[in-house]
C-alpha cells in the first residue's frame, strides 16, 4: 500500500469509518474485483473477494454499491453474491437497486442516432480482429490481447469513422485499458459519486476502488474526507490518495473496512 497525498492518512480514515453515521463503499469491477482477460465474460472475481463483499453486507454497517462500465445484466452473473448489491452499470446511465429497481437515464435523441451508425461498424472492427460491445448509451471496442499493429490499425479505423462523423456528435470518445468507448455525454462514474453523496447526508464516510481512467472522474468527485483508492498491480498517474495493489492488499483493505466499520454497531 502507498499513500498518494500527503494529506490523506490511512489510519484517520479508518477512524472516521469507525465513528461515521453511514458508510458507503463503492468499487468498480473490471480490474478491482476481478483481473482483465481477453474475453471479458472470463474475468471472474479475485478468489476471497465476494465471499468477503458477503460478510460486509450482512452485516449492515455499509452501503455496497458497484459502480462499473458494464452492463448491468451482464454484470450481476459475473458477480456470484448471495445478495444482489445496489449497481450503477454502463458508467452511470443505468441503476439497479437491491430490491430490483431498475432506471436507465434517456440519452438525447442525437446521441442515439449516432449509435445506431456506429452499429454498422462493427463488423469491420471484428474483421480486424476487435470485439465489440453493445451496451445501454455506448458501444465499446477491445483490443485486448492483441498485437500491437493490430490495435493500432483498430484505433486508426475507429478514429477515421469517428472524424466521418463530426465530433460534436452527441457522444464522447473514451480510452480504457484495452479500448476505446463511444458513449452517450453527460454521464460518468463522478455523477454517481455525487448522487450517493447527496442521498447519504452529513455524517457519512465514502471509499471508492478504481483502477481505469474512466475511475478519474470518481476520485475527483469524493468529499474531501473520503478515500480514493487505486487498485491496480502496477501504478498510474491518477487523482487517487492511495493505492493498493490486487488481490492481496484489496483483500486487506476490505478487511479492514468491515472490522472497523463492526466496531461501531
Amino acid at each position: 500500500m502507498q499513500t498518494l497525498d500527503q494529506k490523506f492518512n490511512l489510519e484517520t480514515f479508518f477512524g472516521r469509518v469507525r465513528s461515521a453515521a453511514a458508510r458507503v463503499l463503492m468499487l468498480d469491477y473490471d480490474g478491482t474485483l476481478a483481473p482483465f482477460r481477453i474475453n471479458p465474460a472470463e474475468a471472474a472475481p479475485y478468489l476471497g473477494v465476494m465471499p468477503l463483499l458477503d460478510e460486509i453486507q450482512q452485516a449492515g454497517h455499509t452501503r455496497v454499491v458497484i459502480v462499473s462500465g458494464r452492463w448491468t445484466k451482464d454484470l450481476v452473473p459475473m458477480l456470484g453474491l448471495k445478495h444482489t448489491p445496489e449497481i450503477w452499470g454502463s458508467h452511470g446511465w443505468e441503476r439497479l437497486q437491491p430490491h430490483g429497481g431498475y432506471d436507465v437515464s434517456r440519452i438525447s435523441p442525437s446521441a442515439l442516432e449516432v449509435l445506431v451508425t456506429a452499429d454498422e461498424w462493427i463488423e469491420e472492427i471484428e474483421a480486424l480482429g476487435g470485439r465489440c460491445e453493445r451496451k445501454p448509451a455506448a458501444l465499446a471496442f477491445h483490443w485486448r490481447g492483441l498485437e500491437n499493429i493490430r490495435v493500432a490499425g483498430i484505433r486508426d479505423k475507429v478514429f477515421e469513422k469517428w472524424k466521418e462523423l463530426g465530433y460534436v456528435n452527441g457522444l464522447a470518445w473514451h480510452d480504457f485499458d484495452g479500448g476505446i468507448e463511444l458513449r452517450a455525454a453527460g454521464r460518468d462514474k463522478g455523477d454517481v459519486v455525487r448522487t450517493l453523496v447527496a442521498e447519504t447526508g452529513p455524517g457519512a464516510v465514502f471509499a471508492y476502488l478504481g483502477d481505469d481512467l474512466t475511475d478519474e472522474p470518481a476520485f475527483k468527485a469524493l468529499p474531501e474526507a473520503g478515500a480514493a483508492i487505486l487498485v491496480r498491480p502496477q501504478f498510474q498517474p491518477t487523482a487517487a490518495s492511495f493505492w493498493i495493489r490486487p488481490p492481496e492488499e484489496l483483500l486487506e483493505f476490505l478487511t479492514r473496512w468491515h472490522m472497523d466499520a463492526g466496531k461501531s454497531l
